[in-house]
């Protein structure tokens, strides 16, 4: 395709967004350039697209008036000091993971309440005294230094840990000794989607070459590859261990195998498929033999079990299954199947004392099955009820594991399982004052989408809420990457919950919560489907008379981001608030920025002639209506996010903000030293949602806390 970017001038034209465009707000101004593009004859205006350079002064200005004008908005609602009271109060209670071990002690991590970031914590035996390891909160005053990753060293002397400053991808690699808890001078820089792979006196990880400064949160990353660092060394005499000069956007990552023996490559050019490769770990000088060829399938290998690498994938099993591939007989005909497909998903397992934790989803909630290293089956590992079970630690060696559960209205417990007696017992759960959770009740429903499929939506509420149709609620939906919404606890809910709402998640097409089929319906030129099935969602909710359009809230983030915005543009008669967070609104320009090229087999890419029509007409931005009588909106994005670069909310909400004419406030919320969500502080989280709901009750002219 030939692009033509015509750039008329670059004077700029001044639009002021006053009472001529809204009767109720005066918006920021908003400057707009004489920039277009030419896809295949078809001319699309960018008025916004200075709005991507995110060091210019003059974005700077843009955000900053956005942002006072929003807090000026938000702050005004009477009982926002109510929600911010509440909501701190019920968040203040003790909270854990499941621990995992290493060289036979425990680790685990652990939350006071209110602390920002949670601490990790190691025990000799599970009756020892806690030692504190690490405490991220220390790292910086305001609790925007998170974790991201760890990893003990085999002996285990050492930890390496990940950083991530203000919520950006980028992390940072530190090592510290456990027995003194004094970090060493080993410092490695410019890490991005890897782990730490330990191996002998030193580790494995993955980076991309250094940006220039002003460029680190945008630009396209590129060339990855994956090193080993041997401690004591600087990260410049690291070994490159592997590389691929010819093609930039593959990405790379190693494990290693229990026994240490095997390293395992991982290739990927997309967040769907990979390659597969291995050799031996004490070689340097062998070569990576693949062992399946990418990118159609997805393979995720266990682990080396007596010479047979376990692995989960797809190939042939839409559902998945799990395979043994002899390491000294790898070609696909020799392959054996040990857990076939089911009418489930296989979404992971772990590995313990010659057994198989199978996780499977059934209808998007979680179901635990045991089985041998021969895939017979040895029975169930009951759970509590409808919920998801997001974790099971264990190695082949140990004789027992720890996993969480939770719900909606579950809070995160965590089990320890005896693989000896097949027993399973709560080793922590959590205490929180003032909330019955026996009040409350989850159901999963089944409604019908346009073209007639079948789609799981869970619904939780208060068990004496009255499905008159007048009970405020909102929608939440993914629909992407093969990701699977299933059941989870969040304790900023329990506002909502509380005061007589209702919240409802839908298990749209897009996702995995029934298999690559699944995922495939609502990929490229079936992504109609996903906002489709969400429409068809919202209008169950409104016909079986849990709501109606003046109570009914929709939300979603990153790619659930542009689901909103896309059935925001699609049918905005139907819903009273919009919520998009972190969204992918710019579906022609996604590609050109960080990892966004790697989104490209869910999207596809406009430099084809049939998908740059297909995606135009549903992109967020390009279908912004002038006459639509649009519901309140509310974007929500950050500065520091460099996985969905906040330009793509910026253009979006100075879009609307142009064109809508209409009487419901749009207003967008930017974070600072944050970024796409992971590793938020919890007062930020705090603040967050105190403005969320305040502006949903608003808006649904509601207030939960009047006398």
């Amino acid at each position: 395709m030939k692009r033509i970017l015509i750039i008329i001038s670059f004077m700029l034209v001044t639009t002021i967004f006053s009472c001529k465009t809204s009767p109720k707000f005066n918006y920021p101004i908003s400057e707009k350039d004489k920039i277009s593009d030419n896809y295949f004859g078809t001319k699309i205006d960018d008025p916004y697209r200075w709005l991507e350079d995110d060091n210019s002064d003059k974005t700077k200005e843009w955000v900053k008036t956005q942002n006072e004008f929003t807090s000026n908005f938000l702050n005004g609602i009477p009982f926002k000091k109510d929600i911010v009271s509440r909501l701190t109060e019920i968040y203040n209670y003790e909270r854990y993971s499941a621990p995992f071990k290493s060289n036979g002690k425990y680790f685990y991590f652990k939350n006071d309440g209110l602390q920002n970031q949670s601490t990790l914590y190691m025990q000799e035996k599970l009756d020892a005294e806690p030692k504190l390891i690490l405490d991220p909160n220390k790292l910086s005053d305001d609790g925007t230094v998170a974790l991201s990753d760890i990893s003990i060293s085999k002996d285990g002397k050492y930890l390496a840990y990940s950083i991530s400053r203000g919520g950006s991808d980028w992390n940072e690699i530190y090592v510290k000794e456990i027995e003194t808890l004094k970090n060493t001078e080993d410092v490695i820089k410019w890490v991005k989607f890897s782990g730490i792979t330990w191996y002998k006196n030193g580790f494995f990880y993955s980076r991309y070459p250094e940006p220039e400064e002003k460029d680190k949160l945008k630009n396209a990353n590129k060339f990855q590859k994956v090193y080993y660092h041997e401690l004591g060394k600087k990260q410049r005499d690291d070994k490159l261990i592997y590389e691929n000069l010819t093609n930039e956007n593959r990405m790379y990552g190693i494990t290693i195998s229990t026994d240490q023996k095997y390293l395992f490559l991982s290739e990927s050019e997309t967040t769907s498929g990979n390659a597969i490769y291995f050799r031996k770990a004490d070689v340097d000088k062998d070569k990576f033999v693949k062992i399946a060829e990418g990118f159609e399938y997805d393979y995720n290998i266990l682990d080396n079990i007596n010479g047979k690498l376990y692995i989960i994938t797809n190939d042939e099993a839409p559902k998945y299954r799990l395979i043994a591939v002899d390491i000294n007989n790898i070609e696909r005909d020799k392959w054996v199947t040990i857990i076939p497909e089911s009418e489930n998903v296989l979404n992971w397992a772990s590995l313990g004392s010659d057994k198989i934790i199978a996780s499977y989803m059934q209808d998007a909630k979680s179901k635990l099955l045991i089985f041998d290293y021969k895939g017979i089956a040895k029975g169930e590992l009951a759970l509590p009820g409808i919920g998801t079970c997001a974790e099971f630690n264990s190695k082949i060696s140990d004789f027992e594991g720890f996993y969480s559960f939770s719900s909606f209205t579950i809070p995160s417990a965590t089990y320890r399982y005896d693989f000896i007696t097949g027993k399973s017992e709560i080793f922590r759960q959590p205490s929180i004052k003032g909330i019955n959770f026996d009040d409350y009740i989850t159901e999963q429903v089944f409604y019908t989408s346009k073209d007639g499929t079948k789609i799981p939506m869970f619904i939780t509420r208060k068990k004496d809420v009255k499905l008159d149709g007048n009970a405020p609620t909102i929608l939440y939906g993914y629909g992407g990457f093969n990701i699977s919404i299933t059941p989870s606890f969040n304790i900023t809910r329990m506002i909502w919950l509380e005061n007589g709402g209702i919240y409802a998640v839908a298990n749209i097409r897009g996702g995995g919560e029934y298999g690559e089929n699944w995922h495939k319906a609502g990929m490229k030129l079936n992504k109609q489907n996903v906002f489709d099935d969400f429409i068809a969602g919202a209008e169950y909710l409104v016909n079986k008379k849990y709501t109606n359009s003046s109570k009914l809230a929709i939300q979603g983030g990153s790619n659930g981001g542009l689901l909103v915005g896309a059935v925001t543009n699609q049918r905005p008669d139907l819903f009273k608030v919009s919520l998009a967070h972190v969204g992918v609104m710019d579906m022609l320009r996604y590609q050109h920025f960080t990892i966004g090229r790697a989104w490209s087999s869910d999207y596809g890419l406009c430099e084809d002639s049939t998908m740059f029509n297909y995606l135009y007409k549903y992109s967020p931005i390009h279908n912004i209506s002038k006459t639509a009588n649009y519901p309140a909106i509310m974007v929500l994005t950050a500065d520091h996010d460099d996985r969905v670069v906040p330009a793509h909310s910026f253009k979006y909400i100075a879009t609307l903000q142009e064109k809508y004419k209409g009487e419901n406030p749009v207003i967008i919320r930017i974070d600072t030293q944050a970024g796409h969500g992971a590793g938020k502080p919890v007062a930020k989280t705090i603040d967050e949602a105190a403005d969320i709901y305040s502006f949903v009750y608003k808006n649904m002219g509601l207030n939960p806390y009047k006398k």
